[in-house]
């Protein structure tokens, strides 16, 4: 079935829409790509030269708006590819794809983000760590990161013969007092977590053991971390996207929350974060 709305899609002569693909209005496809039965795509998608998408009958791909899919590209059966997310030419997809990530290789890997409407463009600026405590060991030391009021805190160490610990004291070093806490633990290392914002809930996350990244997304700004320290925690305020993967086979993952769980909170989709963000900011 294919989506006529405003103008339609722009696919190369001699490719082939299975009648079961949903391929909707302001989409790119090159020639030579070769399209499943299992195939949904929204508006705004950019599909390169000799795009393959894998079938397996049973799982569908989907292809977020806005989406742009690299020259000679394979990507596996199954997989979503994030609203904004690039996928460099001749990368091999097997995992689902964040909200504007970049991702390259094969198997391709999250390289970087797309910034504002800058279009794809490789970042660096993930945050491998912050400067160690100084001074007074009890105080928790946050580092903003430049995504709306989202900050890494250096927890107080302390190390002796005995071993080491790391502490901290809600309400009066770090953000908030929890309601609730959770724990991931045991995920593939191909899975994304995560994928959600809050209205109102407070998030403060902790990587026990094994390390994991994070994806920060406040509708303007966006910002990879690495969590890799027990010592080490990020404060997540309301209206962030959030997106957490890369987990190591170890990696046990501790989130405490402001609230209470509540479905309502959650804003599961990132097109309708985005509409809330900027009602929020008009």
């Amino acid at each position: 079935m294919t989506d006529q709305q405003d103008r339609g899609p722009s696919i190369a002569p001699g490719v082939e829409v299975p009648p079961t693909a949903k391929i909707a209005h302001d989409v790119s496809v090159g020639p030579g790509a070769l399209l499943t039965s299992r195939l949904t795509v929204e508006p705004g998608v950019s599909i390169g030269p000799g795009v393959i998408f894998a079938e397996d009958g049973s799982r569908p791909t989907v292809l977020r708006a806005g989406t742009v899919v690299g020259a000679g590209a394979v990507i596996g059966a199954g997989v979503e590819l994030g609203w904004g997310a690039h996928v460099q030419p001749g990368s091999v997809v097997l995992g689902s794809v964040p909200p504007n990530a970049i991702v390259r290789g094969n198997p391709a890997q999250i390289v970087g983000y797309t910034e504002g409407s800058a279009g794809g463009r490789e970042s660096g600026d993930a945050i491998l760590t912050v400067d160690p405590p100084g001074g007074d060991v009890r105080n928790a030391t946050p580092h903003a990161i430049g995504v709306g009021q989202a900050a890494l805190y250096r927890m107080p160490l302390i190390t002796d013969l005995r071993g080491s610990l790391t502490v901290g004291e809600f309400e009066q070093g770090l953000p908030f007092l929890p309601k609730r806490y959770f724990i991931v633990f045991a995920v593939p290392s191909e899975e994304l977590r995560g994928e959600h914002a809050h209205r109102q809930c407070e998030q403060f996350l902790v990587c026990v053991q094994g390390s994991c990244r994070a994806l920060l997304d406040d509708g303007v700004a966006r910002r990879e971390v690495i969590l890799d320290q027990p010592s080490l925690g990020l404060y997540m305020p309301p209206l962030i996207w959030g997106t957490q993967y890369r987990y190591t086979r170890d990696a046990v993952l501790l989130v405490f929350a402001s609230h209470s769980y509540d479905s309502a909170d959650y804003i599961r989709t990132y097109g309708e974060f985005r509409e809330e963000v900027g009602r929020k900011n008009s």
